[in-house]
């Protein structure tokens, strides 16, 4: 049991190793970081989506940046896009579960606000969708997904593709990088002296 422990621990490590080799994903890192500075210095949006594990680090990053990362700040209106239930099954059991997110874009979001759309494959149905509403709408998308970027990897402005085909290291690795965007935002708009 050990030795598997002490594998994942390595793969995971693997992954976020490549990160750091890999400067243009470092630099998808930062334009996302300006772009989501630069929305809520506009007083926009920033709205969250994803299905299952990213669903839940979806909510985890919205809260980061609508309730506080590291220190007390005023909020910043952030919101992952599931957390209404009764929408969600509404929507889901009347249209179908691709539009539970699409819907919801064209019901909330306004040009100059900001999509993160997250998919560990980059094909789920539903993200797309609400990639394509974000745009109709002036929404600059952020994507997060894996390796090869699946059909987001062409549909976004920001493209955050972990080097990885494994879903849970993608996922390890999306809150990482979450959390260095949540970080650096929030040290950009409210800095301590």
């Amino acid at each position: 049991m050990q030795t598997r422990i002490r594998e994942v621990f390595r793969s995971s490590i693997d992954v976020k190793e490549s990160i750091l080799q890999d400067d243009n994903l470092l630099k998808s890192i930062e334009a996302a970081t300006r772009t989501i500075i630069e929305a809520f210095r506009m007083s926009r949006s920033v709205l969250f989506c994803g299905n299952g594990g990213s669903a839940a680090d979806a909510q985890h990053l919205a809260a980061e940046f609508s309730g506080r990362f590291y220190y007390d700040r005023p909020p910043l209106n952030s919101e992952a896009l599931h957390v209404n239930t009764s929408y969600l099954t509404a929507v889901g059991n009347d249209y179908s579960f691709d539009e539970v997110y699409a819907r919801i874009v064209r019901a909330k979001a306004k040009k100059g606000d900001v999509l993160v759309a997250l998919s560990t494959s980059g094909n789920s149905e539903n993200i797309l969708r609400a990639i394509q509403a974000a745009g109709d709408v002036g929404m600059t998308v952020i994507g997060m997904t894996g390796q090869s970027g699946g059909k987001m990897k062409d549909k976004c402005d920001v493209l955050i593709n972990v080097p990885s085909a494994d879903t849970p290291r993608i996922q390890e690795a999306h809150i990482t990088i979450g959390h260095i965007i949540c970080e650096l935002v929030e040290s950009a708009l409210f800095p301590r002296h």
